[in-house]
């Protein structure tokens, strides 16, 4: 397998970090201190939890279904809204990426304005498959996408765009975004699926409909990756089914500056150092000779 060289002053889309593995937006994101042991454990940044303008209680559950290789979720977006902000406290200087939400500019402006001097940088939520209202509500309309992005874009922080696979082509999403002034695109959110449980005769979820991770996604959010780094001129930072080094180096070749890991970490907490272990070496190859190698 390739390996990389561990550098120095990693940045991907305008924000500095400790390594290429970053915590993805949704897994234990909800408080200071649970970001803060996944930079213990080796995340080289780490995505909070998605807030918003308000605060919401989320979707009834069952809000999670694990399958062999993919976990359904539907949380529908729960969140303390401002209340999240006394959770940086324990976080300050640290590699801490804000993901946000809202329903039109005016909000995402607003949400963003809650965070400037505790965070590197901002991650817009425009993705979520099961929220209403929001997340891949705004994802499917390039015009809001842009509109969006140039809100938050104001505040002079990095701004990356998490975009939505469930469209028919991800590249005017993410071409949407650059123009909106997005220093990157994070490529993917979840897929939209259900399950039915053929015992109670009912989708397994509250929602009925959820949003798929984990491995079986992997493909799809490699593609997405491969499509966007084409099409544009920032930087794709991927994320969808990540579980090893190799996986990692995969996203790269495939034009990925740096790669979000969620899902796999419901297997083990220590899976940023397993991956960094097996994806840094000595003898390894720079980060820039690997990403988008596959284009050549």
């Amino acid at each position: 397998m390739v390996t990389l060289i561990r550098e120095d002053n990693i940045t991907a889309g305008g924000i500095l970090m400790d390594n290429h593995l970053i915590l993805a937006a949704g897994i234990l994101g909800t408080t200071g201190a649970s970001l803060n042991r996944m930079l213990s454990n080796g995340a080289g940044a780490v995505v909070t939890k998605s807030i918003g303008p308000s605060p919401k209680e989320g979707h009834k559950g069952p809000c999670v279904y694990v399958m062999d290789g993919a976990v359904l979720n539907a949380m529908g977006l729960p969140n303390p809204s401002s209340d999240f902000i006394e959770e940086l406290n324990v976080l300050k200087d640290k590699p801490v990426i804000a993901s946000i939400f809202g329903a039109d500019p005016d909000e995402f402006h607003e949400v963003a304005s809650w965070f400037k001097g505790k965070v590197r940088g901002f991650e817009l939520n425009v993705s979520c498959p099961h929220a209403q209202g929001y997340g891949a509500q705004i994802g499917c309309n390039p015009g809001l996408v842009l509109e969006c992005t140039r809100a938050v874009s104001r505040t002079g922080l990095p701004v990356w765009v998490k975009l939505t696979p469930n469209v028919t082509d991800i590249k005017e999403s993410g071409i949407a975004a650059e123009r909106g002034g997005a220093s990157a695109v994070v490529a993917i959110n979840t897929l939209k699926a259900m399950r039915i449980s053929t015992d109670l005769r009912r989708p397994v979820l509250g929602n009925l409909t959820g949003g798929l991770s984990g491995p079986a996604i992997f493909p799809v959010a490699l593609r997405c990756v491969f499509e966007l780094y084409k099409a544009l001129n920032i930087p794709v930072i991927g994320c969808g089914g990540v579980s090893s080094a190799d996986n990692v180096i995969e996203m790269m070749m495939a034009g990925a500056s740096a790669v979000e890991i969620g899902s796999a970490v419901l297997d083990r907490n220590d899976i940023f150092e397993k991956i960094a272990g097996d994806l840094y070496s000595e003898e390894g190859e720079k980060a820039s000779d690997i990403i988008g190698c596959a284009h050549e």
